[in-house]
């Protein structure tokens, strides 16, 4: 007899394969780490303990495993990368050409990015998670989260040579009012 969690698994697998493939793409910057991040994050999501009731809440909290994997991935990888230099060996690389993948300056610019910006930026731009989502998913405070998205957004700006918008201030307006011709600045 199939399990509800099963079934579940199946469906998410099958119907949102695509979505969390290109969502691990920005949160790891690394088109070949991707699908690995995503079965990762399955395995996480529908061994532990979690329980859901729909496809949007496990593609959710899949969603939220694949950026913390990501981050770890990335801090595991630096650590591996200094024990190789100490010792001499170097890395050799895959020869891929990025150029020829859909939105490959994206990905070019998210991997310039620190694992912890790159993940605050695709949860607070790309899946549109408020500020304390995002920190509650990243286990960081939410001034940090704010501190990361604003420094990312600079420097996606500058390196996709585009204009960056806070939402932190977008909101906040300076009016004169006509007695004493004050300004007196209000939030809309």
């Amino acid at each position: 007899m199939t399990r509800p969690w099963e079934v579940l698994l199946a469906e998410v697998a099958e119907q949102r394969w695509r979505r969390l493939v290109t969502h691990a793409t920005f949160v790891s910057g690394s088109y070949g780490d991707a699908p690995d991040l995503v079965q990762e994050a399955l395995v996480s999501a529908f061994a532990g303990r979690a329980r859901f009731s729909t496809v949007d809440q496990a593609e959710a909290y899949v969603r939220r495993a694949i950026a913390s994997r990501a981050v770890d991935a990335s801090r595991r990888r630096g650590r591996e990368r200094r024990a190789l230099e100490r010792v001499g060996a170097r890395e050799h690389a895959v020869v891929v050409d990025p150029d020829r993948l859909p939105g490959a300056d994206v990905v070019r610019a998210l991997a310039s990015l620190s694992p912890r910006e790159r993940a605050c930026v695709v949860l607070r731009q790309m899946e549109d998670l408020s500020v304390a989502d995002t920190a509650a998913a990243l286990g960081l405070s939410e001034g940090a989260v704010k501190r990361y998205t604003s420094d990312a957004l600079a420097r996606l700006a500058a390196t996709l040579g585009t204009t960056a918008r806070t939402h932190e201030h977008e909101h906040e307006t300076t009016t004169v009012e006509p007695t004493a011709g004050k300004e007196v600045h209000r939030g809309r």
